[in-house]
């Protein structure tokens, strides 16, 4: 069953640019992926350092067993500490209707 991962981070504002370089460099690596479906990165319109990412698989077991181990993700994973202000929050929601083309 396809899951969505709702992620939200408070960046450190000297980061950044630099939060924004690295997560790029994965949303554009993992839309490869074959179990891949949806992302989607939104920035809070009252702060310039707050952002949500959307992102949506194909199932929660393969993104633990697979994805997060991706080579690709490492140098975001080892810098995340660096780039945040405070721990991410992470919420888990299974899709039930989609109405995008």
């Amino acid at each position: 069953m396809p899951v969505t991962y709702v992620i939200k981070f408070d960046v450190v504002p000297e980061q950044r640019a630099n939060f924004l370089q690295l997560l790029g460099t994965v949303l554009d690596t993992m839309r490869d992926e074959p179990t891949f479906h949806r992302a989607v990165l939104h920035r809070d319109p009252a702060s310039d350092y707050r952002f949500m990412l959307y992102e949506t698989w194909e199932s929660h077991e393969e993104v633990l067993n697979v994805q997060i181990k991706r080579p690709y993700r490492d140098a975001w994973h080892d810098a995340l500490p660096g780039l945040l202000a405070s721990d991410r929050e992470i919420e888990i929601w299974e899709p039930l209707r989609s109405d995008h083309p």
